[in-house]
């Protein structure tokens, strides 16, 4: 499966992507963990009782991480060269255990790129919902995207790099 390469991202194109993640306390956790968050309002259930939430918070790092991560395979799986960096980041209302995220993409602009002749620069919005619809992330990012021809030789360097490999696998058996 292929993301969509340069040319596909026209501004004000807008995907509704099908994935949908309920959140897990083990999520919340182990994500706080790996990253030394300590933070008591991620990770401890009494004293997140008296704060003004009432209950732990999902990690803000995390539903960030997730909401970049739900559409990689609508949009950038193997066409991507990387991200060139996040702008306007938002969390405007707090996600719980139990809440399901969804996100929408738009693609707000783009331009070849200066320094490469395989690639431009997409700027892309996600925005996270939770099942009530509230917005509770909102991203801007920037993404070194591959045009289709390049992607294209690439597809094909690899499909024969591995042919080679199997064939040296099977010459070795």
């Amino acid at each position: 499966m292929a993301g969509l390469c340069f040319e596909d991202l026209e501004p004000g194109l807008t995907i509704e992507h099908p994935i949908r993640r309920t959140v897990t306390e083990m999520d919340n956790t182990l994500f706080s963990a790996l990253t030394y968050n300590c933070a008591p309002l991620h990770i401890d259930a009494e004293y997140s009782k008296n704060s003004i939430f009432g209950q732990r918070l999902i990690n803000s790092m995390f539903l960030l991480a997730l909401v970049n991560g739900v559409i990689v395979i609508d949009t950038t799986i193997g066409t991507t060269l990387g991200n060139l960096g996040f702008d306007e980041i938002k969390f405007p209302k707090p996600v719980f255990q139990g809440d399901t995220i969804h996100v929408v993409t738009e693609i707000l602009d783009r331009r070849e790129s200066k320094k490469r002749t395989d690639s431009g620069i997409v700027w892309f919005r996600h925005t996270g919902y939770n099942q009530r619809e509230e917005i509770v992330c909102e991203c801007k990012r920037a993404g070194l995207m591959l045009k289709r021809a390049d992607y294209e030789l690439l597809q094909a360097k690899i499909k024969a790099e591995t042919a080679a490999a199997r064939k040296a696998a099977a010459a070795a058996a």
